[in-house]
């Protein structure tokens, strides 16, 4: 933007104003308006966009402007509109403004003759101009087309929609009567569906998708139309300056006195429906007077008729009987609707007052009786029914038989007045349901190719107060914009594809988060109403409060005291939420959203309507009535979603569109007056904005924007240039231009027909050309130089293409040579070709049998025979080739030998094939009996083994209760010992008092003897000693060889005496033994009382030994020499076992063999693993009293194995008594288990080198080794 230059400013009611860049800030420019000078204001930079030198030029396509941004844009469609041009193209995108008046001659027949068959831009911008596109890319491309008109109310797109369907139906209709029927379907659809607004006399109330369908001529058959999201709240209630759907008005004024009598109409403002918003009629100066005055309300008495050169309720009434006749409707079902129409008026004026009574409830009111009669007559039902049904509401319980229980629950006044307001709305929307359907019935088809679609629904709406109606609507037009910006970048890019640019492909913004946002599952906005409509107690409240917490952090949703505006400031967090749509953020009140949603009817009310007398009535609520289960009902109101409805229609649309090629209209309202001639710039502005024209512009910005054809470059520049360049060609001209000021090659491209810009690269090519003569003579002279240089490079091609072709024919010349020699050869080849290819295939076949041989070989049946036939076989390939070299064979008698051999071939290799199968089958019976000996072996073992566990189990079980019966007998007999240990205590006590008194009793005899001696000497008395002697002192003596008094020894027991005997008498004497003799007697001898003693002499003997050795042992002795573990040592320490004789021993234990294994640590290892890591096990083999075998097995060391006889000095010299092993827990262990360690650690081998060396001591061991061996 250089100093001077005017720029486009934004104003607050123009949109943008003209003014100049006096000062640049930060990020704003201070704009000084060229209409008011020396007053300056700040701009953001952002909103500032450059200008066209000429502002009251406009072009038919805003892509031609030389800027293109909203402003050029808006100020072009400003132009062409002050000059009655209300159509302007954005590319391919119709831009329709609202004239609010005729112009002549611009929808005459004429014009619609003038665009048939003419393309897009040869003719000025027009809304026919769209219609035959979308009829020739239908016709060229085999494929429906759709065209989408869009605006905000009052912008003009139900009027532009009758003249896309008006086209269409002129130019390419058959000319008979469904043409004038799918034209005059609009009245009764505008009838039934539009409503005068703040912003639009014949606002339509509900968007509609007319299809025209084609057959395989292109020719109109028939037409269908699809509508959604009918306004039902306008039935019950409109804004002051409102007035509801015009049907109610235009019956009312138009309808007959036999009519109004039969369907007790009276004026507007008598009606509750009516007279809350505009009560006065459309109507002219003529149709005014026609209108009665009983007819009129006050309102239109007072001030007078609501002016509209389009609208007139009396005329129009006319006009839309004269339409019902057109498309097939009769005299009964046009009274059939009128009879509904006015039976949903009477119904608004039924009126309800509180009963008084303790159950609550309400009551009609005594003036609603006539109400309530009529209302009643006109849709069929009965009046008792009706009352009840409006003033209570049924329940079904599940208690009281199969049915349940019906329940009668009185409303409240206000509850019954939406019960009424409820079935007013659901009697009106499928009356205008059964309308749509009825106009289909109109114009049916039987086949169809193709159809053109046109789509009429609101543009984006946001007002002060916006409420379900709204946010359904944007949500339609956040879908279809996305639509929109697909299928026009689209379109965009397929303009360059034609051109053949090859630039890469343009992205945009998508805004697939904000629909994410409505309708996703569970958390989108659509399912979380649905879900609060589901609770028993729905709130407006606890929806708002669910939608901001699932979408706290959300980008596109917001609170209301975040907006800009102070009147939604004001709004509570539970009472709304703001979405930033692609057009701006709309604050969206949730009263009444749970209401809306909801499209269902009480089942009393339901049923009541369903059941009707009159059968039209009861038809439009049978579709309803089929899908639905009281029982489902029961008790509360049902739920039909009217949202979620809306979102599956929606979707459907937008897969039609999708399939579907698209053009888009977009209307313009001009003002909010609604009159001609006024352009207000901001509210239009805001429009753009809205439809998304603004968004082509940023998706144009990526691309190339700017575009001219060729010959208006040439017919723009061609007075500035000499005759000399003037006569070029124009596309030469352009391309001399452009190569001579030295454009940057990125900053245009060359099409076919055009050449395309970037955005601005078209105002400074323009600067350039339009530049001071001395630049302008300076180009001319590039342009000559560029124009030389052209030429003289077409002369170098030239010659360079004379020199090519001389080589060409040089080579063309070699070429020929090379196919001579090729052709000849080729000749030879097939003359010779079939013996090759007989000789290489009975190469590869006589290859093949190799593989014979090594089949053969695997074979072990047959060999011989099969080996014979190989050989034959190869023989007769080998004669073959030596017939195929000497003589000349055809084709034919070489592939019959072949074919031979071939078959003899596979014969041969089926038959070894069949023996080697045989064999496999042998061999795999034989693999299966083997695996069954295996697997029957298995099982044996596997038998054996568990008996053998069983085996161990009971042993061990047995073990344990003989250890327990020895440790009793044990017990016992210590208890015995005690008791007779006790017994000689008290005999040894008594003795010793006898000896006392015998002793004393001697003592005084001596005393006595030798008194009287002394006596006898006296008297020379001599008495000898042994006459003197007591009897009693005499038969004393027997026990004087004995340690114990003779009384003492009569007082013993029977035991006691015995074992004393026993003790004190031996009958070997084997203290001068030798120790050779003692091991011979032990190994050889026979006798077991003197075997018995022997052993116990040898084992008495070692552990005399071993006792003197270990009292002198070393300080510094480990103990590497210890015989058994410590535990046992200590035992045999701590419990010496009585002294029983040997020979007793070998009889009482009768030689039995007990196996133990306990836990050894050697001392030298305690130490050095205090954590018993390295444990080792102390094994035992006892044959009777004494050891037979031992075994030592310690981690991380060889294992000790030892026999007795050998190895006595290393072995254990205690006797099993001694040893205590008997009574440790667990001590004692199977034979298998000691033979299997003893086995593995090779104890077999070291008992029988010790057998053949003689060392072994005879045991049980021993001899079954022996037995073995034999």
């Amino acid at each position: 933007m250089e100093d001077g230059k005017p720029v486009w400013a934004p104003h607050t009611t123009d949109g943008f104003q003209l003014g100049t860049i006096v000062d640049i800030g930060a990020d704003t420019l201070t704009i000084e308006p060229l209409n008011r000078k020396g007053k300056t204001f700040l701009a953001p930079m952002s909103q500032v966009f450059p200008a066209e030198d000429d502002v009251n030029k406009h072009v038919e396509d805003n892509c031609s402007l030389m800027y293109l941004n909203e402003a050029t844009l808006l100020n072009n469609v400003r132009v062409r509109y002050s000059k009655d041009h209300i159509y302007t193209y954005v590319a391919n995108i119709l831009i329709a403004v609202n004239p609010y008046y005729d112009i002549p001659k611009l929808y005459a027949p004429e014009t619609i003759k003038s665009y048939r068959g003419k393309s897009l831009g040869t003719l000025p911008p027009h809304v026919y101009a769209i219609a035959d596109k979308a009829f020739r890319d239908m016709k060229v491309l085999k494929m429906s087309q759709s065209i989408i008109v869009s605006g905000e109310s009052g912008a003009g797109k139900t009027e532009n929609t009758k003249f896309v369907l008006r086209y269409l139906t002129t130019s390419y209709g058959t000319g008979q009567d469904i043409d004038e029927r799918i034209v005059e379907a609009n009245p009764l659809l505008e009838a039934f569906g539009n409503a005068k607004t703040v912003r639009n006399n014949n606002s339509s109330r509900f968007g509609k998708f007319v299809e025209i369908h084609f057959n395989e001529k292109n020719a109109v058959v028939g037409g269908f139309v699809s509508h959604y999201l009918l306004e039902k709240s306008r039935i019950c209630m409109q804004s002051n300056e409102e007035r509801n759907y015009h049907i109610f008005y235009r019956l009312c004024a138009g309808a007959s006195e036999d009519i109004k009598k039969r369907l007790h109409l009276d004026s507007p403002d008598s009606f509750r429906y009516l007279n809350r918003g505009c009560t006065r009629y459309f109507a002219n100066k003529d149709s005014d007077k026609q209108i009665m005055q009983n007819r009129k309300s006050p309102e239109h008495l007072k001030v007078g008729a609501l002016k509209d050169p389009l609208l007139d309720d009396q005329g129009d009434f006319n006009r839309m009987c004269v339409a019902m006749k057109k498309i097939g409707l009769d005299d009964t079902e046009k009274l059939n609707l009128f009879r509904v129409v006015a039976g949903v008026l009477h119904l608004g004026n039924i009126d309800f007052e509180e009963t008084g009574c303790t159950s609550g409830g309400c009551t009609l009111k005594n003036q609603s009786g006539p109400t309530l009669e009529y209302c009643a007559d006109l849709l069929g039902l009965d009046q008792d029914d009706l009352r009840v049904s409006l003033t209570t509401r049924v329940m079904l319980t599940t208690a009281g038989g199969a049915k349940g229980t019906v329940i009668k629950v009185p409303l409240k006044v206000e509850q019954a007045n939406n019960a009424r307001d409820a079935l007013a709305k659901a009697v009106y929307s499928r009356l205008f349901d059964h309308v749509v359907k009825r106009v289909n019935q109109c114009f049916p088809f039987e086949t169809s190719s193709n159809f053109i679609g046109v789509l009429d629904i609101a543009g984006f709406e946001y007002f002060e107060h916006n409420s379900f109606e709204q946010f359904c609507i944007n949500y339609c037009n956040e879908k279809l914009q996305q639509f929109f910006n697909e299928r026009i970048l689209k379109e965009e890019q397929e303009l360059y594809q034609k051109e053949g640019l090859g630039v890469n492909e343009v992205h945009y913004v998508d805004n697939q988060d904000c629909i994410d946002l409505v309708e996703a599952k569970l958390v989108g906005i659509l399912d979380i109403l649905d879900e609060e409509n589901r609770l028993p107690q729905p709130s407006d409240q606890h929806f708002a409060v669910a939608v901001h917490s699932k979408h706290k952090d959300h980008f596109r949703l917001t609170v209301p005291r975040k907006s800009k505006l102070a009147i939604h400031r004001n709004v509570r967090d539970d009472e709304g939420f703001i979405i930033r749509h692609f057009a701006g953020a709309v604050c969206y009140e949730t009263t009444r959203f749970v209401e809306k949603n909801n499209d269902a009817l009480h089942m009393s009310l339901e049923s009541l309507v369903c059941e009707s007398k009159d059968k039209f009535v009861r038809e439009l609520f049978e579709n309803s009535n089929n899908t639905k289960d009281s029982k489902q009902k029961a008790g509360k109101l049902g739920f039909i979603s009217v949202g979620n409805k809306f979102k599956t229609q929606l979707n459907l649309l937008l897969e039609k569109l999708c399939s579907t090629g698209s053009s888009f209209i977009r209307c313009v309202k001009p003002n909010l007056k609604m009159v001609s001639h006024q352009f207000e710039g901001a509210q239009i502005l805001s429009q753009l904005q809205c439809s998304g024209m603004v968004s082509v512009l940023d998706l144009m910005q990526g691309g190339f924007p700017s575009r001219a054809p060729f010959h208006e470059l040439y017919n723009m520049y061609k007075q500035y240039m000499p005759n000399k360049l003037t006569r070029l060609d124009p596309r030469l001209f352009c391309k001399a231009l452009f190569k001579a000021l030295g454009l940057n090659v990125n900053d245009y491209k060359f099409g076919l027909t055009r050449v395309f810009f970037r955005p601005g690269k078209f105002a400074e090519f323009d600067q350039i050309m339009k530049s001071d003569p001395d630049h302008l003579a300076e180009l001319v002279k590039k342009v000559n130089q560029w124009l030389v240089c052209s030429r003289w490079k077409k002369v170098q091609w030239c010659s360079l293409s004379v020199i090519k072709l001389r080589n060409k024919m040089r080579y063309r010349a070699l070429a020929c040579i090379k196919i001579q020699k090729t052709v000849r050869m080729w000749l030879c080849k097939r003359k010779h070709k079939p013996r090759i290819d007989g000789m290489v295939k009975v190469h590869n076949l006589k290859k093949r049998m190799e593989r014979f041989n090594e089949v053969v070989s695997g074979l072990t049946e047959g060999k011989q025979e099969m080996a014979k036939q190989i050989q034959e076989l190869a023989v007769s390939i080998d004669s073959l080739l030596a017939k195929i070299k000497a003589t000349v064979m055809t084709r034919k008698e070489i592939d019959t030998e072949y074919q031979g051999l071939v078959k003899r071939s596979e014969q041969l290799l089926s038959s070894m094939q069949k023996k080697k199968q045989e064999e496999e089958e042998r061999e795999r019976l034989k693999h299966i009996e083997e695996e069954m000996e295996r697997e029957r072996k298995r099982r044996e073992e596997e038998e054996q083994r568990r008996n053998q566990e069983a085996e161990d189990r009971r042993m061990k079980a047995e073990m344990e209760l003989k250890r327990k019966q020895e440790e009793e007998e044990r017990k016992r007999g210590e208890n015995e010992e005690k008791i007779l240990q006790a017994e000689l205590e008290i005999q040894l006590a008594l003795e010793r008092e006898q000896q006392v008194q015998r002793t004393a009793m001697l003592e005084q005899e001596r005393r006595d003897r030798e008194l009287a001696m002394r006596i006898a000497q006296s008297e020379a008395e001599l008495i000898t000693e042994d006459a003197q002697l007591d009897a009693s002192l005499r038969s004393d003596e027997c026990f004087s060889g004995l340690p114990i008094s003779s009384s003492s020894a009569r007082a013993m027991g029977p035991q006691v005496q015995a074992t004393k005997a026993a003790a004190g008498v031996k009958k070997y004497d084997l203290s001068k033994w030798k120790y050779a003799e003692l091991r011979d007697v032990i190994n050889t001898s026979c006798d077991i009382e003197l075997l018995a003693a022997c052993r116990e002499e040898f084992h008495r003997r070692l552990k005399v030994y071993h006792a003197w050795k270990s009292k002198n042992k070393k300080r510094n002795d480990d103990g590497s020499d210890q015989r058994a573990p410590k535990c046992v040592t200590d035992y045999a320490e701590q419990n010496p076992a009585p002294s029983i004789m040997a020979q007793q021993q070998e009889v009482a234990m009768n030689r039995q063999q007990r196996y133990f294994r306990i836990p050894f640590i050697r001392p030298a290892d305690q130490y050095k693993d205090p954590q018993n890591k390295k444990k080792g096990w102390w094994y035992a083999h006892f044959d009777g009293p004494w050891i037979a075998r031992q075994m030592e097995l310690h981690p991380d060391k060889r294992p000790i194995v030892l026999v007795a006889g050998k190895d006595d000095m290393e072995m254990c010299e205690l006797s099993l008594e001694e040893t205590g092993l008997t009574r440790k827990r667990g001590a004692e262990i199977l034979p298998r288990q000691f033979e299997e360690i003893w086995e593995r650690y090779d104890g077999i081998q070291y008992l029988r080198n010790a057998i053949e060396s003689k060392q072994a001591r005879p045991t049980y061991a021993t001899a079954m080794l022996q037995s073995l061996l034999k």
